[in-house]
């Protein structure tokens, strides 16, 4: 693809800029810690509603599988890398009526009417989270992991993947991919550096969900640097000629932080996909200015202007689909988390993929049409699209 010039501003307005846009993408001045991750005791008798079949909308499971290394002292992870993965599965209180994708925590009281929750937890050895996945696989053979993007805590990422799986009403539990993100607005260098050195641990998780006959489609979803994780991950097996893996993937990057350049390379050692990969893309998206900025005025792929007749030439032409998002509302303040919004649309909406094998009239640009018609939610690919270009 071709490289796509940032417009010229000033130094002095794009230090500030990056100054501005990577604070903003700390979001709230107060994080949560790890305490979040413990769980709750509801009053009986809403925890018993929420058992029931009429509020099952209210409760949500998650799989985390992670390389942080674990906090002992406060019973979360931490940015270290850890030489193992860990294996969790969890339980969520999902506030009703819910009208945004903000997260508010749980607190010393917590209130199930406007707080997410954690109502159970445990550890499972890795077989037993494979099975687990497995029972939770959906009944045209899918399932989908989210692998979080720079500046992530584990926490912060779980409950991210708990809102996602809640607005988009999926059945069984979606899978979090946690690396080490430093969790940090200055972690940007050592976060890239994280991502890379999880690419095994990545390829380790897909590889053991694609071995079952029961798996016919693993839908590996990126945000920003997780897409560059992604990335990385599918040239690794395609060096490893898994081609067997390969072709269950369905791979989603949502903003993705990759420069244009390298983006290119790897789609050239990956080469053409059963499932052409598809781009969720913003050209107003700041914290892509900022990383931009960073890497030296290197376009990043999430800013793609599909308006751009060389951009709609190359998406036909290395077989991807590059769906312009930027009508959906983001909550950062950024355009960086328009994402997050798309899971409500999908229980709206017939399934884009049909259960089959993509088509070459899939690929090319397109629009998302926030006013009614959709083109995905991060798990389940739903809508249609629209304004092909």
């Amino acid at each position: 693809m071709t490289e796509q010039r940032l417009k010229e501003f000033p130094v002095g307005a794009k230090a500030m800029l990056v100054a501005i846009g990577l604070a903003m993408l700390a979001g709230c001045a107060t994080r949560p810690s790890p305490d979040v991750l413990n769980p709750v005791h509801l009053p009986a008798h809403l925890n018993a509603s929420l058992h029931s079949d009429e509020a099952a909308s209210n409760r949500v499971n998650v799989l985390a599988a992670t390389n942080r290394n674990p906090d002992t002292v406060r019973g979360g992870f931490g940015s270290a890398w850890a030489d193992n993965l860990t294996y969790e599965q969890y339980a969520f209180s999902v506030p009703p009526n819910r009208k945004d994708t903000a997260i508010t925590y749980p607190t010393a009281r917590p209130d199930p009417e406007r707080q997410f929750a954690v109502i159970g937890r445990k550890q499972l050895p890795r077989d037993a989270f494979v099975e687990e996945a497995l029972r939770s696989t959906q009944s045209d053979g899918t399932v989908g992991i989210f692998v979080h993007g720079y500046n992530y805590s584990y926490q912060e990422a779980l409950f991210r993947t708990a809102q996602i799986a809640a607005d988009a009403n999926i059945p069984g539990s979606p899978i979090l991919f946690s690396w080490p993100s430093t969790a940090a607005v200055a972690g940007y260098v050592a976060d890239r550096d994280a991502a890379l050195s999880s690419r095994s641990d990545l390829d380790s998780l897909v590889t053991s969900l694609s071995a079952s006959g029961k798996v016919k489609r693993i839908i590996l979803f990126g945000h920003s640097m997780g897409g560059f994780l992604v990335m990385e991950t599918v040239r690794q097996l395609k060096l490893q000629h898994r081609d067997d893996v390969i072709g269950k993937l369905a791979v989603i990057l949502a903003a993705p932080d990759i420069d244009v350049d390298v983006f290119r390379s790897q789609l050239k050692d990956i080469g053409r996909m059963p499932v052409p990969i598809s781009l969720l893309v913003s050209k107003d998206d700041r914290a892509l200015v900022a990383s931009s900025f960073i890497a030296g005025e290197r376009a990043r792929v999430g800013r793609l202007d599909i308006d751009d007749p060389v951009i709609r030439e190359a998406a036909l032409k290395e077989r991807l689909r590059v769906i312009d998002i930027t009508s959906i509302q983001a909550s950062d303040g950024l355009g960086h988390d328009r994402y997050a919004s798309l899971a409500k649309f999908g229980a709206q909406l017939a399934s884009f993929e049909s259960g089959r094998r993509s088509s070459a009239g899939d690929v090319g640009a397109y629009v998302f049409d926030a006013a009614g018609a959709a083109v995905a939610s991060p798990f389940r690919l739903a809508g249609r699209v629209v304004g092909s270009q």
